[in-house]
């Protein structure tokens, strides 16, 4: 999956970025959620279906 899919699919359902830390950007949720996302441009689909997983949007 291309990060930048990923990263839409976090801000449509309200994640907002809050910060770059090394190799990846936090995302937080307006319910205090946090995600970590790996700046490759393309991730994993594991690693993305876990990221989704974890933002509760799957």
């Amino acid at each position: 999956m291309k990060r930048r899919d990923l990263v839409r699919q976090l801000e449509a359902n309200g994640f907002r970025k809050v910060r770059d830390d090394g190799r990846h950007s936090i995302y937080k949720a307006p319910d205090k959620r946090i995600v970590q996302v790996p700046r490759h441009t393309e991730i994993n689909e594991n690693t993305a279906k876990k990221i989704l997983k974890d933002a509760g949007l799957k």
